[in-house]
């Protein structure tokens, strides 16, 4: 006959932790797929991230709760494309792909649904799977990161806007300084459901530089041409 495996005191503390977390259980009451949700909730509360019209790219999107509150406060009216290495349950108004976003055919996905179209808001919470050797699980978590960060300079519009999370610690600050070199304006947002022991936090960066500098001379070259 076979055993049940013996849960591990980390492993109890864990199911305590997410069986009383405050969050878990609004989530439930909420209908919100996780307690992620109310992070991006929070941001948006502080910085007005999100309005009707507009299109967001999520990575690393499963279960779906980011997207569930972009097409909330959007009201139904804009665009919101999704990609997660893992299956997500559909979500009207979400166009959304299973697929690894280092691999060039999520990119291909996207372009295809854009169609040259400049995007106003990149979401990003994604993350590895953990192997337990944080020199390691950090450099990986920040080449995620560097992916998402060059793709949203080369597809936010000149007022858009990124939203990363990060981890505290070895490659921080450097990818920080990456941040302030494409963006105008670079935030630290560390949200009341981000959990006080978690080395979590997030970057918001606004205004990406290049976007801004291409529209400044496409504007020099309309008027030059109209004089």
């Amino acid at each position: 006959m076979a055993q049940k495996p013996k849960r591990t005191k980390s492993g109890s503390a864990w199911m305590h932790e997410h069986v009383t977390d405050p969050y878990v259980k609004k989530a439930q009451q909420d209908n919100y797929r996780s307690r992620a949700a109310y992070k991006l909730l929070e941001i948006d509360k502080r910085d007005h991230l999100l309005r009707p019209g507009m299109t967001v790219v999520d990575l690393g999107a499963a279960p779906g709760s980011w997207c569930q509150v972009a097409v909330q406060k959007m009201k139904q009216q804009g665009r919101v494309l999704a990609i997660d290495l893992l299956p997500m349950a559909p979500i009207p108004g979400v166009d959304s792909l299973e697929g690894d976003f280092t691999e060039p055919a999520a990119l291909v996905w996207l372009e295809e649904k854009l169609q040259s179209g400049r995007v106003d808001l990149v979401l990003s919470d994604m993350a590895p799977n953990i192997s337990g050797v944080m020199l390691s699980d950090q450099a990986r978590q920040y080449e995620l990161c560097e992916l998402a960060l060059d793709f949203s300079v080369n597809w936010l519009k000149p007022d858009g806007a990124f939203l990363v999370k990060v981890f505290q610690g070895v490659g921080f600050e450097d990818f920080r300084a990456q941040m302030r070199q494409a963006f105008e304006q670079v935030l630290i947002r560390k949200p009341e459901a981000s959990r006080d022991r978690s080395a979590e936090v997030y970057l918001l960066g606004r205004r990406p530089v290049a976007a801004r500098v291409a529209a400044d001379e496409t504007a020099v070259t309309s008027r030059q041409e109209s004089d």
